[in-house]
Formats: structure tokens, C-alpha cells, sequence
């Protein structure tokens, strides 16, 4: 039987969409809908996304540039698998970033807006883990820009694309959902409260736990296939 093929949003009708179509496919990538190992080609995703193999060529050329995708034996490309290693490397980066961004927010006296946390849990009750990410983003975008510091979103900007694939491959665990929302409060409320110390462990510890959450369910699922 053949495997069943996920379903990619197509792109509109217009002339000028590589920016287009790289979002589409990496927003696949982020949500899983290209899973990791998964091969792509050109033509099949030309197909499945209704625009030529040009723009798809030049965004496939983007992705694998960005390190999400990797050349496969033979034809085509492998969309790159999720190492422990590399996923620790990055979440140094991120926690380090992140406390950081939330310590300035906090001594600077800013707030971050509450509705972030409502728009959270909102789109965490549904099963669109696209709108999840975005969510996920919004938050963490907001304590960077809050920081006062552009240096810190510069950063985060050179990163943006794991991060979004590591905040989807957590967030597809549907037991990790709520209580990420729990930890972006308790965040929230200490830079609100101006408690810098709080603030910086807080987003330490968010970013560790997002970390062992995501390595334990890699190792089990590789325990599974076993």
C-alpha cells in the first residue's frame, strides 16, 4: 500500500513567489507536515504545492542552505533529522538569549502583554500546530524587543528558523502544551514584576525543560522503532 501524503497548503497564482514557497515549505518542515528523514523533490513537491519547479529549485536551495534540509543518497533531499546534540547546542544558545532579553526587559520596567498568554492557551486548545508556533514566537519576540537591546533580536534572528522547528517538534507533544504557556506566564509575570533575578531563571529553566522534553521524546521514539 502506499504511504498516504500530507496535504501542502498551495501557493496563489502570481508571478514572484519564492519567498512564498520557501515559507510554505518551511513551515511544513516546522510542523511536521515534511517530517524529518522524509525525502523531497522537486517535481513531487512542485506537484503537491501547484507552481513550477523554479521558485521550488531556488527555496529548496534556501532550506538547504539554512541547514534544514540535506542531500539524499541518490536523488533529491532529506529533510534534516533532529540530532540530541545539535538540538542541545541550539538551546544553549536560545536559554542564554532568552534570560538574557529577560533580564534587560524587567530592569528596563517593560511589560509584556498579557493577551500573548491568552492568545497562547487559545490556540493550544486546537490541533493547528502552525498557529501554536506562531504563538510561541509572538511571545519570545516580544521579551527580545522588550530587552531594548537589537542586538539580541539581531541573534535571534540568525537562529529563527530552528527555533521554530524546535518549538514545533515540541509542540506537537500535546503534554507539553499547557504547562509551556504555564512557564510564558510565570515569565511574563516576573518581568512585569520587575524581579530580574526571577526572570532570567525562569527563562533558563523554560528553556532547559522545552530541551529534555524534546531529547526524551527523540530517544523513546528511537527505543520504539527498535
Amino acid at each position: 500500500m502506499a504511504p498516504s501524503v500530507m496535504k501542502l497548503s498551495q501557493v496563489p497564482n502570481r508571478t514572484d513567489y519564492v519567498d512564498m514557497v520557501y515559507t510554505r515549505l518551511r513551515d511544513a518542515i516546522s510542523d511536521g507536515t515534511l517530517a524529518p528523514g522524509e525525502r523531497v523533490t522537486q517535481e513531487d513537491l512542485a506537484a503537491r504545492l501547484n507552481v513550477s519547479r523554479s521558485p521550488v529549485l531556488q527555496a529548496l536551495r534556501l532550506l538547504k542552505k539554512d541547514g534544514l534540509l540535506q542531500e539524499a543518497p541518490g536523488r533529491g533531499l532529506l529533510v534534516t533529522r533532529l540530532e540530541p546534540e545539535r538540538i542541545g547546542h541550539l538551546y544553549q544558545i536560545r536559554g542564554a538569549l532568552d534570560a538574557l532579553a529577560a533580564r534587560l526587559a524587567a530592569n528596563r520596567g517593560k511589560k509584556i502583554p498579557m493577551a500573548l498568554i491568552v492568545r497562547g492557551r487559545e490556540v493550544t486548545a486546537r490541533t493547528d500546530v502552525h498557529a501554536m508556533i506562531e504563538a510561541d514566537m509572538a511571545f519570545h519576540r516580544a521579551i527580545y524587543e522588550a530587552s531594548g537591546n537589537p542586538l539580541i533580536v539581531d541573534n535571534a534572528l540568525l537562529h529563527w528558523v530552528h527555533f521554530r522547528r524546535l518549538m514545533g517538534a515540541v509542540l506537537r507533544q500535546s503534554a507539553s502544551r499547557q504547562g509551556i504557556w504555564d512557564e510564558h506566564e510565570a515569565i511574563a509575570v516576573a518581568i512585569n514584576s520587575q524581579d530580574a533575578a526571577l526572570a532570567g531563571a525562569l527563562s533558563e529553566q523554560h528553556a532547559e525543560i522545552a530541551r529534555a522534553a524534546l531529547i526524551g521524546h527523540l530517544q523513546q521514539a528511537t527505543r520504539d522503532a527498535a
